[in-house]
């Protein structure tokens, strides 16, 4: 069987294309600018890979994924993590009938399609552990008993900076758990003057208007697996993650001792299929090296961490990731 056999036909692209080009639409009635940020989240939303927003308050993180979500034919609840937060406002709890002497389940707000995590670093270890069982498992255990949650179900996460007072770092294992993290940046002048003008008022704005289904997310999945990738890409992926766990196998000699952990299996799960992902949103049925560069950064970022060495030397997990790029051939 050739690679292109199961490739997906252009036109259905273009026929998926349509409402992608309606969701970009309806989004940007509210959303200014961002559109690293949005581009994200629509990959997030077509392989079904959990993703974190990082970026000081203010930026219309939340605004983004809130709108994301009401964008789509589905249900959305939002959690504004807290440091008093229990698992049980998560997952929900058993409440007791005095009557019926009965226990009956109360489920929680993560029993939606899509799920807003708000300052998700705000929250201590446990509540953190009960929202990871729930990305990983797409269930969770309420009284002993277990439930699976919606399909889809998708968290979007927000987090300030952990220079800022009063987060908590989230665990590495949690971290691998997200399939891409964003860096929500400060907009241009021409952006915020836009900005200014849209929001500095006393009217409401508009709710944004549902214009995708569930069948249809569901579909442009189907098609996303679809998408070629080649057997030199695969290796490809693999090259470039092996040389953030072993930089001196592949002449990086600067980058060892500056690499504490590498990316995970996972990293190369989700480098293939963000790459997908891309190529499908710009109207391909096949993956090119521009692909994988492309959202390298939002997959690597938060799974390659720095030594102590790197941080004095200002070398963030970017930079790390870069010149991994920059250093492993193309083929």
């Amino acid at each position: 069987m050739s690679l292109t056999e199961n490739a997906p036909a252009q036109e259905e692209i273009e026929a998926a294309g349509l409402w992608i080009g309606e969701l970009r639409q309806a989004l940007h009635e509210v959303i200014i600018g961002q559109e690293e940020l949005l581009h994200g989240l629509t990959i997030g939303l077509l392989t079904g890979g959990h993703v974190l927003l990082e970026g000081v308050p203010g930026l219309a993180k939340s605004l983004a994924v809130s709108s994301l979500a009401r964008a789509v034919h589905g249900t959305f609840n939002r959690i504004q993590f807290t440091p008093d937060l229990l698992p049980s406002d998560l997952i929900g709890t058993e409440i007791y009938n005095v009557k019926e002497g009965t226990f009956t389940i109360r489920k929680g707000p993560l029993f939606a399609n899509f799920v807003l995590a708000d300052e998700v670093n705000r929250a201590p270890a446990k509540v953190q552990s009960a929202l990871l069982e729930s990305m990983q498992e797409r269930q969770v255990s309420i009284g002993g008993q277990t439930f699976d949650l919606p399909r889809p179900f998708l968290v979007l996460a927000t987090q300030n900076p952990l220079e800022q007072e009063g987060t908590y770092p989230l665990p590495e294992a949690q971290l691998d758990r997200f399939a891409l993290k964003l860096l929500v940046h400060y907009p241009s002048k021409e952006e915020e003057l836009a900005v200014l003008d849209a929001m500095a008022r006393t009217q409401q704005i508009p709710e944004i208007r549902a214009v995708v289904s569930l069948e249809q997310i569901q579909q442009g999945r189907r098609l996303v697996d679809k998408v070629v990738l080649d057997p030199r890409l695969r290796q490809y992926i693999i090259d470039v993650v092996f040389a953030t766990r072993f930089p001196g196998k592949v002449g990086l000699q600067e980058l060892v001792g500056r690499i504490h952990y590498g990316a995970s299996p996972r990293a190369s799960i989700w480098l293939a299929l963000a790459a997908r992902a891309n190529a499908f949103l710009e109207g391909r049925a096949f993956v090119t090296p521009a692909d994988i560069k492309r959202i390298a950064h939002d997959v690597l970022r938060h799974r390659v961490i720095g030594t102590y060495e790197a941080d004095a030397e200002g070398l963030t997990s970017d930079k790390l990731v870069a010149r991994v790029l920059e250093t492993v051939p193309v083929p």
